[in-house]
């Protein structure tokens, strides 16, 4: 079972080394589990040096039974609140977040794809974009406050910086 909100045990430790638990295949690494215990999460079983969060590599059966998925990553809850946020709304809107749904993240703030905009031009910002944050307010390079307005918009703002905050790990 992996969880993307909910707090409950994701991680089972079984007992291994014979029985039914004897010749499975580790989802991590591939190999044969002949261990002691092997580790059964999100349908699959792994050698308990192999569930890892895929950001710290802590090894997730031993630093807590809870893991979370989500883009293709396997994480550790801190990882998960790091990347996703947990407060679960958009701080645009207000709504909700749905877990499956991909976000932006500024200065601690979390914002579905569509509520990432210039406060003046309400562009959508994309990763890749330069903005700035400033008391809680999304502009865009062309429309930072103090800074004048630097050229038209008359075409999509193009990638010409990376958001440090969009960096996965």
């Amino acid at each position: 079972m992996v969880n993307s909100r909910v707090e409950a045990p994701a991680v089972a430790v079984m007992g291994g080394g014979g029985g039914a638990a004897a010749g499975r295949l580790c989802a991590g690494c591939g190999g044969r589990i002949a261990d002691r215990f092997l580790l059964f999460s999100m349908e699959r079983y792994w050698h308990t040096r192999c569930l890892k969060c895929s950001c710290c590599h802590a090894q997730l059966g031993e630093y807590s039974s809870i893991c979370y998925s989500k883009g293709g990553m396997i994480l550790c809850k801190n990882d998960y609140i790091r990347l996703f946020g947990h407060s679960g709304a958009c701080s645009a809107c207000g709504q909700s977040i749905p877990a499956s749904e991909m976000v932006m993240r500024a200065q601690g703030s979390v914002y579905h794809l569509k509520c990432f905009t210039c406060a003046t031009c309400r562009n959508r910002l994309v990763p890749g974009d330069r903005f700035h944050y400033i008391n809680g307010t999304i502009f865009c390079e062309h429309d930072r406050p103090g800074g004048g307005l630097l050229t038209g918009h008359s075409a999509p703002l193009q990638p010409n910086g990376i958001m440090s905050d969009q960096k996965v790990c």
